[in-house]
C-alpha cells in the first residue's frame, strides 16, 4: 500500500467500489462522482494539502465543507435576451439566484461520510472524521400525483394510428400500469414481458416480478404487431421499445415526448416519468391496495418510502375506511 493517498485516487477506488461491490446503478454513481468531485475541489482550493494526501483529513475540513455548501447560491439560469434589430429588446426576466437547498447539502455530505467510512475501513484514516458532523435536515416533499382526468387525457393524447404514436401509447400505458422508473421502463427487452407479468432490474440491481394488466398488455401487443417492426426496418435490437433509427428508447428521448403529449392536452400540473409512478402509487393506495404489495411493485426496500403515498391518498383512504369499517359510522344511541 502507498505511504500517500491522493483525494483524486480515494475517490476512484471508492467509486469502483461502490459500482462493484454494491452494484449501484449508473445515474446513482454519477450522483456520488458529482458530489464527491465537488468536495475535492473545495479541498483542493482551500486545503491543498489535504487533497495531495488524504491522511491529513480532519473533521474541522468536513466542517469547513458543511459551511461552505451552507453559503453557495445557486445560479439563475436565463437572462436577458439579445435582439439582432435595433429596438431595445423587452428583457427576459431572470430567476431569483437562491441557496443550495439542505436536501442537497445532506447529500453532498452523505456523499462524504461513505466516502470517510471507506477510508476508515480502508485504514488510511485513524477515525472517521465526518462522524462528528451532522446533516441538515430536510423537509420531506410530497409525491407529486396526476389526477385520474389528467392521466386519462395523457393516455389519450398519442395518436396510436401512427408508428411512432402507437409506440407512445405503449410506453405512456405501461409506466401508468406498472408504476416503473424511466429507466427500468427503457431498459426493458423483450423476453422481460410475459403474458401477465413483466421483469425488471430496479435500484441494487434487484430484480422484481410487476403485474401487467389487460390494457397494458393490449397495448404493447398493438405496438409489437404494428409500430416496432416499421420503427426497425431491416434491423435488430433487444429492447422492447426502440426509437425510428432502430435503437433502444432513452430516457431522455421519452422525458422530451411526455412533456410534449402533457403540453398538447393542456396539463398545467409539471408533468415528468417520475410523476406517473407517483399516480400510478396514489391511486392504487386511494382504492384500497395494501401497502405492502404496493411497496413490492415499485420496489422500494423500505417500506417508509412507500408510506409516504399515503398521505396523498389520504381523502380516499378515509372514504374507503367510512364506507367499509364496521365501526366507522354515527354511534347508535342507547334508550
Amino acid at each position: 500500500m502507498p505511504l500517500v493517498l491522493s483525494l483524486t485516487a480515494a475517490v476512484d477506488q471508492y467509486l469502483d467500489v461502490l459500482r462493484v461491490e454494491r452494484g449501484l446503478s449508473k445515474n446513482t454513481l454519477l450522483a456520488y462522482s458529482r458530489d464527491l468531485l465537488a468536495f475535492a475541489g473545495f479541498l483542493e482550493a482551500q486545503q491543498p494539502e489535504v487533497f495531495a494526501d488524504i491522511t491529513q483529513l480532519q473533521s474541522r475540513h468536513i466542517l469547513g465543507f458543511a459551511v461552505h455548501l451552507g453559503q453557495l447560491v445557486t445560479k439563475p439560469t436565463g437572462g436577458e435576451r439579445q435582439s439582432r434589430s435595433k429596438k431595445p429588446a423587452a428583457p427576459v426576466k431572470r430567476p431569483a439566484a437562491s441557496r443550495l437547498s439542505s436536501r442537497s447539502q445532506a447529500r453532498m455530505l452523505v456523499a462524504v461520510r461513505g466516502l470517510c467510512l471507506y477510508l476508515r475501513g480502508q485504514q488510511w484514516l485513524p477515525r472517521d472524521p465526518a462522524a462528528e458532523v451532522s446533516l441538515p435536515r430536510p423537509g420531506k416533499p410530497l409525491p407529486k400525483a396526476l389526477s385520474l382526468q389528467d392521466v386519462d387525457a395523457l393516455l389519450a393524447a398519442p395518436d396510436a394510428s401512427s408508428v411512432r404514436g402507437c409506440r407512445d401509447a405503449a410506453m405512456i400505458e405501461l409506466l401508468y400500469s406498472t408504476g416503473l422508473r424511466v429507466t427500468e421502463l427503457v431498459q426493458l427487452r423483450l423476453a422481460d414481458v410475459q403474458l401477465d407479468h413483466l421483469r425488471t432490474v430496479g435500484k441494487g440491481n434487484k430484480m422484481r416480478i410487476v403485474p401487467l394488466g389487460q390494457v397494458a398488455r393490449t397495448a404493447i401487443d398493438r405496438y409489437l404487431a404494428d409500430s416496432r417492426p416499421l420503427l426497425l426496418g431491416e434491423r435488430e435490437h433487444p429492447a422492447l421499445f426502440v426509437s425510428q433509427l432502430g435503437r433502444g428508447m432513452t430516457r431522455q428521448g421519452f422525458w422530451k415526448l411526455l412533456t410534449g403529449y402533457a403540453r398538447q392536452v393542456g396539463i398545467t400540473a409539471e408533468v415528468y416519468p417520475h410523476v406517473l409512478r407517483h399516480s400510478f402509487a396514489t391511486h392504487l393506495l386511494s382504492r384500497g391496495a395494501d401497502l405492502r404489495a404496493v411497496q413490492a411493485m415499485l420496489g422500494h426496500a423500505d417500506i417508509s418510502s412507500t408510506q409516504i403515498y399515503t398521505h396523498i391518498a389520504a381523502p380516499g383512504l378515509r372514504s374507503l375506511y367510512l364506507q367499509h369499517h364496521p365501526r366507522a359510522g354515527s354511534p347508535k344511541r342507547t334508550q
